[in-house]
């Protein structure tokens, strides 16, 4: 019998999972300043766009925040994922949620992700989550990192969430955009790694 969701505390707030074995599922996530989960509307587009290509991918998700868009491709069947943050709260309560699902696929690291994707990667990722803290110009630095350091495989799908609009982007001249669009103040797109 699958284990009921622990009942919100103080300081939580709750998010569903859209799709997947998970679906209609809902996880605590920290009330945290600048944490910000991706609204249901946003990651069911997303999820829309990655439908073809999510099954059996490896996922990586560099800033992963309240984790809902890390549950949702976990969730659609990604065969492993890699989710990183710096904040403590983010990633213990991530780390909870995974064993609350009985996720053992998924590795969560409390790191700054630049420095952690600073190094080589041992094995590139099919699809990359980015959506950092906004206002810390963050986004295209990491952008550089996961094309120098290998992080990306050949045609990998990276996924980018922004203040600006993904056409004033300096992505990496080898990413293409596949998708855009704009929640209120957030613009969100998808990206497909070239040559």
């Amino acid at each position: 019998m699958a284990k009921k969701p622990t009942p919100i505390t103080r300081g939580q707030s709750q998010v569903r999972i859209i799709g997947g074995q998970w679906r209609s599922r809902k996880v605590n996530v920290p009330d945290a300043p600048g944490l910000r989960p991706t609204p249901d509307r946003v990651r069911e587009t997303l999820f829309n766009w990655l439908a073809p290509y999510i099954q059996g991918a490896r996922v990586l998700d560099a800033f992963c925040g309240s984790g809902a868009v890390f549950l949702e491709a976990m969730s659609r069947g990604a065969s492993n994922g890699l989710a990183l943050d710096l904040n403590a709260d983010a990633t213990n309560n991530l780390r909870a949620n995974l064993a609350l699902l009985q996720c053992t696929t998924a590795t969560v690291l409390k790191v700054d992700a630049l420095q952690h994707l600073s190094n080589n990667a041992e094995q590139g990722f099919d699809i990359v989550l980015l959506d950092p803290p906004f206002h810390q110009n963050l986004l295209l630095d990491a952008c550089q990192l996961l094309e120098s350091n290998n992080w990306l495989k050949q045609h990998a799908w990276i996924y980018t969430e922004s203040e600006q609009a993904p056409s004033s982007l300096a992505v990496p001249s080898t990413w293409r955009l596949h998708r855009e669009k704009r929640s209120g103040q957030v613009h969100y797109a998808l990206w497909q790694k070239h040559g």
